[in-house]
């Protein structure tokens, strides 16, 4: 439970840390769901976090990070699977695709993925979430600027 406990603790401390990237968690609501996203270069990420969800520390890689909530009155949601897919292109219209994995478990489900970036590429982020559950697909476009150096 501990260590459980401490990976959230783990995460949500690295979310404090996203507006130094200009890129805060932003999140879409949709019926009965609420998807929140992010993205940033991992080398932000404390060394224990990064190798307990086996993500690769460095100024020119980013991470992805999607979760999904159901809406329940009177909570903030609740965490539920579901399918995600996403992909990146960036202005020359190069296809970056990113292979997701799940992380976590019913006391916080994320969805990362990595990507390679130079300094000063723009990404735009393509993410299609289905709730566990659900038929329909949910799709969520956002853009960001990394900088390497």
């Amino acid at each position: 439970m501990f260590h459980k406990l401490s990976l959230m603790l783990g995460i949500v401390a690295l979310t404090m840390t996203w507006p130094l990237q200009a890129a805060a968690e932003q999140s879409v609501a949709f019926d009965d769901y609420t998807v929140h996203f992010n993205a940033l270069t991992t080398d932000i990420l404390q060394p224990g976090v990064a190798r307990a969800y086996g993500v690769t520390r460095s100024k020119s890689r980013v991470l992805l990070n999607v979760s999904v909530l159901k809406k329940v009155m009177g909570t903030t949601g609740e965490p539920v699977s579901a399918t995600v897919t996403a992909r990146a292109t960036n202005l020359n219209n190069q296809l970056k695709s990113i292979d997701m994995r799940k992380a976590g478990d019913k006391g916080g489900i994320y969805y990362l993925g990595e990507v390679s970036v130079d300094n000063g590429e723009i990404l735009h982020f393509h993410i299609e979430v289905t709730p566990e559950g659900s038929d329909e697909v949910r799709v969520i476009e956002f853009q960001q600027q990394f900088f390497t150096s």
